[in-house]
């Protein structure tokens, strides 16, 4: 029906909102509307939806612009018979009430509730919280107001880029709810979705979206209906069946489901896509791991074993929460002497080492101002006991003899952090074929399965908490982000105990080698491959490195006791810190640039003092070699070359003199040890990479099915039956039902948090990827590594080609050293133009990284020199494990590490005839099996 007069609509809202863009929320907070989500006006968004509203040709928009809601006085604003009016920094939110209550417009959004969405406090129904008990916190922030709220775990949803996706009929309510109650028909909010529910934890008032036609739609067509409701409710509401503004609207033919083949390993001319992402990662750049180690008969540390481990003075007890740490330290300091001796006195050499060590646990203990128990840890074992008669006449038994090991620093510094989000970002933008915006729409979009572990180590969480940053382009600190995305397994790890034996065995003989000075080729070794002989990498004359390398440890040793012993003098006159403030670790967590303020005033980069520096160093001096025995301990080796990268990288400026030399001598013989120390030749290197990563049992009853899919809707009826088909064949096979419950339970899951296709604006909304990311420690890349190069030597699997080419196996025969942030990925595509059956449908790729570049300490340019200064080492690219144009398939991968993941009888069944072409439960899941970094996951 034709109307003769428009209805105006009165758009008054401050400039800056008109022309900003989409609102950025926390990172894991999922942005969700009630029925429409608006933040701009004529910015693209705004100006969409008016274009929409305009064309159905029953409204007017008039914008105030700021002038006049600045300037000009209420009565001379534009009449209007419907008003969109919202808050922002300086807005005149009571002029805009007293425009309402003289004009009376219908209002979209109620003015007066819009005062509470400016406090978050007002928002929650709570007041200030700043004094609120938390037993880890120790301080009253006595400045502003405050509320805590507590992380919980998420899946990472990137927030900047958002799609439509399904809600539940909870969510809807929630949002009918929120609308309602803050009395605002266009209200954004924030959903989060935790652990199979949903919450609510913030209102914005009024929000947009960007880039969805679909919202757009929505957006006029209920804004019209609502409009004509309040102030034309004699006109048909009714939505057309034709939108007006569709009418000469082109329709796009939608994109095929298909990639070419990796760029990494160059295209098979073949339609590809990609399925899934598993790598392995190391932690980033850290601060030397230390250890301190004494004997302890003093009563108040020993009365610490049965306050703390239930009254049990036979068992060990472990210090690590920031109450035990204080206790310790208490303690620590009535025992530690105010005085050193004269080293002319007749003090017992023990006595006086014993209290050098007390001294050392104090200033680790008192390093930062505060505790953090991931970084520092204590045991006291008890090694003698008596028997006592207490108060009450009744025998107890009391620890009279202790063994304290203080275990610190192994600290992610602020380069290991920018080297993760680094890698993080290289991730996103390399490992994941593009669809404009790559992985940060497969993951917004639901379309991507991420899960992330990690070992229970603090280096290695916030390698992985920085890596996810950076990943999915999160803003924030990364102790939210770890807490929401990092799944901590503490048994990543275990797999050291496995292969013991055989280490110390490859040690023993590694030492033979390099002391006696022998270089043994292995009789059934070959020139041609280099990497079979006995002690590859080892140098000729390793046994004439070994004196020299320890006359230039006792060298810079001998210099950083000199500046220990002035800063412990400046110390005895007045404290250090009235010079510089402490250290704070946890806020160091957050940087990912150098203390300047430390490195101008002349102290070590990082936490460490020059009392801890020296103690480090004389550590490696004393155990690097035994003058009285006149015996080298070769496992000093990587301890003494991982101290002078890092002095080197990060305490340039101390200008230590040898410190060059000494790192060149301590790099030859690391590239010996330390690739050695996990086997002397292939076959002891396949043994013990077996045994670390491999956990029968765990694998057995602990699975993850991490690659579990519920099956999509084909777009032709033949391909739904045929996944039909297979997905009967799928639970028909050797499955318990336990492990059956589990799977409907994950399917579920994910069948509730999935785009909605219909409307999801992206070309291929059928597109899902999995990835699996572990991160561990140096050992476990070593023992992946080995497996996957040596698989082929194993009895059951003679006569096949390794799983590496010649060429790669040559590389790694040089890559001595798999550095900070070195990975391994192994990615699989699905070939969609190959039958079912056919072996070469899914094809496996595999690359590595060696990690940090050493370039910037060894050259002398311009471009080192800026990263030396940054005290930052560049990530190396990836390179092949494979030849280009080899071709993997999913079937030789899994013949060739079957051996090493379980017992036959124990091994799922293989891939069924007539897989399907999505993922279901028996596929990729028995690659990730493999190694236990998803152990109890």
């Amino acid at each position: 029906m034709a109307i003769t007069k428009k209805i105006k609509i009165g758009v008054c809202v401050m400039e800056k909102k008109v022309k900003c863009g989409s609102e950025v929320l926390s990172f894991f907070a999922l942005h969700i509307p009630p029925f429409l989500l608006l933040h701009s006006v004529f910015s693209a968004p705004m100006g969409q939806i008016f274009d929409r509203l305009q064309a159905f040709g029953e409204f007017e928009v008039i914008h105030f612009g700021d002038k006049v809601i600045l300037e000009d006085p209420i009565e001379s604003w534009p009449v209007c018979d419907c008003l969109i009016a919202f808050y922002s920094s300086g807005y005149p939110l009571e002029k805009a009430e007293a425009y309402a209550a003289l004009r009376k417009p219908f209002l979209v959004n109620e003015l007066e509730p819009q005062y509470l969405l400016h406090d978050r406090r007002k928002v929650y129904e709570v007041g200030n919280r700043s004094s609120e008990f938390h037993s880890e916190v120790r301080r009253v922030r006595r400045e502003g107001s405050y509320i805590y709220e507590e992380f919980m775990p998420t899946g990472g949803t990137d927030v900047k880029v958002r799609y439509p996706v399904l809600l539940t009929p909870a969510e809807k309510e929630m949002a009918r709810k929120v609308c309602i109650a803050f009395r605002q028909s266009v209200c954004g909010f924030d959903l989060l979705r935790s652990e199979g529910r949903s919450y609510v934890c913030d209102v914005n008032g009024w929000s947009f979206v960007k880039n969805s036609h679909k919202y757009y739609d929505d957006s006029a067509c209920v804004l019209r209906k609502m409009l004509l409701d309040a102030k034309a409710p004699h006109l048909s509401s009714v939505i057309p069946p034709n939108l007006p503004w569709k009418v000469n609207e082109s329709v796009q033919p939608p994109e095929p489901l298909t990639r070419q083949g990796s760029a990494i390993n160059g295209t098979f001319g073949q339609a590809e896509e990609l399925r899934s992402v598993i790598a392995v990662i190391r932690h980033g750049d850290r601060t030397p791991k230390q250890k301190v180690k004494l004997k302890v008969t003093e009563e108040k540390l020993l009365n610490l074993i049965v306050k703390y481990n239930g009254g049990r003075p036979r068992c060990e007890t472990k210090l690590k929460s920031a109450v035990q740490l204080q206790d310790l330290l208490d303690a620590t300091r009535m025992l530690v002497p105010r005085t050193r001796p004269d080293p002319e006195s007749d003090s017992e050499a023990e006595d006086v080492e014993h209290s050098e060590k007390l001294r050392q646990v104090k200033a680790v203990l008192e390093e930062g101002g505060h505790f953090s128990g991931i970084y520092r840890k204590v045991q006291l074992k008890p090694l003698k006991w008596v028997k006592m008669t207490d108060s009450n006449g009744e025998v107890e038994e009391r620890p009279v003899e202790a063994l304290m090991v203080l275990k610190y620093g192994g600290v992610l510094t602020h380069a290991g952090r920018k080297q993760a989000e680094e890698l993080g970002r290289y991730f996103r933008n390399k490992i994941y074929p593009g669809e404009g915006t790559g992985l940060l729409r497969l993951h917004s979009t639901y379309r991507h399965d991420l899960k992330i572990y990690s070992s229970d180590e603090g280096r290695v969480q916030m390698s992985a908490a920085a890596f996810a940053k950076g990943l999915l382009d999160l803003e924030g600190q990364l102790t939210p982000i770890l807490v929401s995305l990092v799944s901590k397994d503490s048994s990543m790890l275990d797999g050291l105990e496995n292969a013991s034996t055989e280490m110390e065995q490859a040690k023993a003989r590694l030492n033979e080698m390099i002391t006696s000075g022998e270089n043994i080729v292995d009789s059934s070794g070959s020139e041609e491959l280099p990497w079979t002989v006995d002690g590859a990498g080892i140098p000729p004359n390793a046994s004439e490195l070994l004196p020299e390398l320890v006359k230039l440890t006792k060298k810079v040793t001998e210099q950083v006791r000199i500046l220990a012993k002035d800063e412990d003098e400046q110390l005895t006159e007045r404290s250090l810190y009235d010079i510089i403030p402490p250290y704070d670790q946890a806020k160091a967590l957050g940087k990912t640039n150098m203390d300047v303020d430390r490195i101008a005033a002349g102290l070590p980069c990082g936490s460490e003092g020059f009392l801890l520096m020296y103690a480090r160093w004389k550590k490696l001096e004393r155990d690097l070699y035994n003058e009285r025995k006149e015996r080298f301990d070769i496992t000093q080796i990587p301890d003494v070359y991982d101290s002078c990268k890092y002095d080197l990288l990060h305490n340039a400026h101390l200008n230590l003199e040898g410190l060059d030399e000494l790192f060149k001598v301590a790099q030859a013989l690391a590239d010996g040890v330390i690739p050695n120390e996990y086997g002397i030749n292939p076959k002891q290197k396949l043994i013990i990479g077996s045994k670390e990563a491999i956990s029968v049992a765990e694998l057995k009853h602990n699975q993850d099915h991490p690659l579990s899919m519920n099956m999509e809707k084909e777009d032709t009826e033949g391909k739904s039956k045929k996944i039909h088909k297979n997905e009967e064949i799928r639970k028909s096979s050797s499955m318990s039902d336990t492990s059956m419950d589990q799977d409907d339970d994950d399917d579920d899951k994910e069948t509730k948090y999935r785009l909605d296709p219909k409307y999801a604006n992206v070309k291929t909304p059928e597109r899902h990827v999995r990835t699996r990311l572990y991160f561990t420690s140096e050992s476990h890349i070593h023992s992946l590594m080995n497996v996957l190069r040596y698989c082929n030597l194993d009895e059951s699997l003679q006569g096949e080609e390794s799983l590496v080419s010649n060429n790669a196996l040559d590389r790694l025969c040089q890559t001595k050293e798999l550095d900070y942030m070195s990975y391994i990925v192994m990615r699989m595509f699905e070939n969609t133009e190959v039958a079912l059956e056919d072996p070469k449908r899914y094809r496996i790729e595999l690359t590595f990284s060696r990690g940090a570049d050493l370039s910037p300490l060894q050259k002398k340019d311009d471009a080192a020199t800026s990263l030396h200064q940054e005290h930052t080492l560049p990530i190396m690219g990836p390179e092949r494990l494979q030849e280009v144009g080899s071709y993997l398939t999913l079937e030789t991968m899994e013949k060739m590490i079957r051996p090493f993941a379980m017992p036959a009888e124990d091994f799922p069944p293989a891939t069924p005839i007539g897989f399907s072409g999505y993922f279901t439960k028996s596929m990729l899941e028995r690659l990730v099996n493999l190694w236990p970094f998803h152990k109890n996951h």
